[in-house]
């Protein structure tokens, strides 16, 4: 496991039950570097959506709790935030959210001409995903996606 997984896994840990407590949902949890800095990011949600208010008390506890484990090398900074409308599929619940609903999915390389498809998610396991374009059922095979997320419809 690479130190950068290590820390998502802890961030995990110590955030999970304060999200819980507050009963909002725990999206995901990353650590990256960005223009030179580290930023460890708790994406947070809760039905309706999430408040300035909802992310300033999951940060202030988390941030506390943060500095008492104190388990990252290097310096930080701490973000808690909405995942917004385009966010990624990654887990389970983020796809059995979004069971029949429209799905964008965007390929590393083309398959059947294209690398974009859109379609509705009808099913989807750890190896794959089956979506319903309109005029077929197509499945793709996960590693072969870039990115999935919910279709934005302006």
């Amino acid at each position: 496991m690479s130190k950068r997984e290590s820390y998502e896994q802890q961030a995990e840990a110590l955030v999970l039950p304060i999200i819980e407590q507050n009963g909002f949902e725990l999206v995901d949890v990353e650590y990256v570097k960005e223009g030179g800095s580290w930023y460890l990011r708790a994406y947070i949600d809760k039905p309706g959506g999430i408040t300035v208010d909802d992310c300033e008390i999951v940060s202030r506890a988390f941030g506390d709790l943060l500095d008492e484990k104190d388990f990252i090398e290097d310096s930080y900074i701490l973000e808690v935030s909405s995942p917004g409308l385009g966010r990624p599929l990654k887990k389970d619940k983020d796809f059995d959210r979004n069971m029949g609903s429209e799905v964008e999915i965007r390929l590393y390389k083309a398959q059947n001409g294209s690398k974009e498809f859109t379609g509705i998610l009808k099913a989807y396991d750890k190896s794959a995903v089956t979506i319903d374009t309109g005029n077929e059922e197509l499945t793709i095979e996960r590693t072969a996606i870039a990115l999935i997320r919910q279709a934005l419809d302006f």
